[in-house]
């Protein structure tokens, strides 16, 4: 079976190397393939090369005026599309994070606003009852911690999706479409050490306040995120099935 790819659409090598080695420890896949669609357009041949993508996340935003988007972020937002869609269509399997839940609500005809952001750290998530039956989600603690960062989020649950998890600050915090798509607004695979050396890389991009670093740092490490890449490893189990 062609093996999965982390796709990568973060400018900031250092971010891209470690949020790589983040999905490839959770997932628990030495073979994890990896795509940088900043630097590459997406290849013709992608989806008869691998079985599946994984999207991290990125400093670009959907909701970015198209007069500010460069013709590498067009590039980008195009080729996740193409990979969304065909996820939708259950030809290829997708888990999108973070920035990546922006584009599939974009392609599925919902709304991406900024009324929800999260502040940089811990949050909690909460299951709905539909995750409880979900291949991906449905081992899951229904109440968990993770990590998240972010500027934009959907303003509802797109028409064909199934909202799967959900909190008071940012409601809409993952679904899936049909059986092959995933998105999550939260990061699934970052370990609290590894959020923090991708925090020092972003402290100067509006994310926190970056006199704040020690104290939201200490946050970060104080809080327990083991289920979060135990959904990443369960979706690799799942295209593997």
């Amino acid at each position: 079976m062609p093996p999965l790819v982390y796709v990568c659409v973060r400018p900031q090598a250092g971010a891209a190397a470690g949020e790589y080695e983040s999905f490839r420890a959770a997932m628990r896949r030495d073979d994890l393939a990896q795509l940088d669609l900043v630097r590459e357009p997406l290849p013709d041949d992608v989806f008869d090369r691998y079985a599946g993508f994984v999207v991290g996340g990125s400093p670009f935003n959907v909701t970015d005026p198209e007069s500010t988007k460069n013709d590498v972020q067009r590039r980008v937002e195009a080729d996740l599309e193409r990979i969304a869609a065909r996820a939708a269509a259950g030809t290829t399997a997708g888990m999108f994070t973070c920035y990546g839940i922006g584009i599939v609500t974009r392609m599925l005809g919902g709304e991406v606003t900024r009324a929800y952001p999260e502040d940089t750290g811990p949050t909690t998530v909460t299951l709905t009852a539909e995750a409880g039956s979900d291949p991906v989600f449905g081992g899951l603690a229904n109440s968990f911690t993770a990590l998240t960062a972010h500027k934009e989020g959907a303003g509802a649950v797109p028409e064909g999706a199934t909202l799967l998890a959900t909190n008071e600050d940012c409601p809409v915090q993952a679904y899936r479409v049909g059986d092959r798509l995933y998105a999550t607004q939260f990061h699934p695979e970052p370990t609290g050490r590894a959020f923090t050396q991708r925090m020092a890389i972003y402290r100067d991009d509006g994310y926190f306040d970056a006199r704040d670093y020690d104290l939201i740092a200490g946050r970060v490490l104080a809080a327990s995120v083991t289920e979060p890449a135990r959904l990443l490893h369960a979706f690799a189990r799942h295209v593997d099935r």
